[in-house]
């Protein structure tokens, strides 16, 4: 299921990295300064290029919020043009964003679920930050070999979240029953990540006895 987009953003706007840390294998954490005008929620996603003309890439928002600063989680792929640059920025270098986009994002439900694959942990720790610091009930399930902000799902978890991080179908379908079980099965479901993942999660859920069709899902490609 997908909601009505409700969000066209701006145009392309230069602003300015605050900070770049690593995260994981092979994968930055980028803090970019909120321009003036610019809000989104947790889920939705920019466009992030060097210059409005140059190649552009599109990376979900990762932080709970945009006050001040906001963050992208970037895979660096050694081979790829746009990956290697950003990662070699420093606080004061700028980069050009566009947005925010995207109609599968949290909006202050009472009980969430994200399901998120390889890169779906960054809209997957943003929903799980800002759902708590909302009071709300909120799940996490990641399936990855080799997980990144693990540091931040460990905080989630020890401020109420229900995180379980799997690296195989099997042990990520018991994970969504315990997950079910801990944040209830009307909690809105959000899934993040490649095509591959997609498929197994919703699977999962049908198993699961959760329609998989009241998901909001985002397909990474």
């Amino acid at each position: 299921m997908r909601r009505p987009l409700d969000c066209k953003g701006m145009d392309a706007v230069e602003t300015a990295v605050a900070a770049v840390r690593s995260v994981g294998p092979d994968t930055v954490a980028i803090d970019v300064e909120t321009p003036t005008d610019f809000a989104a929620r947790p889920g939705q996603f920019v466009k992030v290029s060097a210059d409005p003309d140059g190649e552009a890439r599109f990376y979900t928002i990762s932080s709970p919020d945009t006050e001040g600063t906001f963050e992208i989680t970037v895979e660096i792929d050694p081979d790829g043009e746009l990956g290697p640059w950003l990662a070699a920025l420093g606080a004061g270098d700028s980069l050009h964003i566009e947005g925010p986009f995207g109609n599968v994002h949290y909006d202050g439900e009472a009980r969430s679920l994200v399901l998120a694959g390889g890169p779906g942990v960054g809209p997957a720790v943003g929903i799980a930050e800002r759902a708590l610091a909302e009071g709300n009930t909120v799940g996490v399930v990641y399936r990855d070999a080799d997980p990144v902000h693990e540091e931040r799902l460990t905080d989630a978890a020890d401020d109420g979240a229900f995180v379980a991080i799997v690296d195989d179908d099997d042990a990520l379908a018991a994970a969504v029953a315990d997950a079910l079980d801990s944040v209830g099965t009307d909690a809105q479901v959000f899934v993040y990540g490649f095509a591959d993942f997609l498929d197994a999660a919703t699977a999962v859920l049908g198993d699961a006895g959760v329609d998989p069709d009241d998901a909001l899902v985002e397909n990474f490609g």
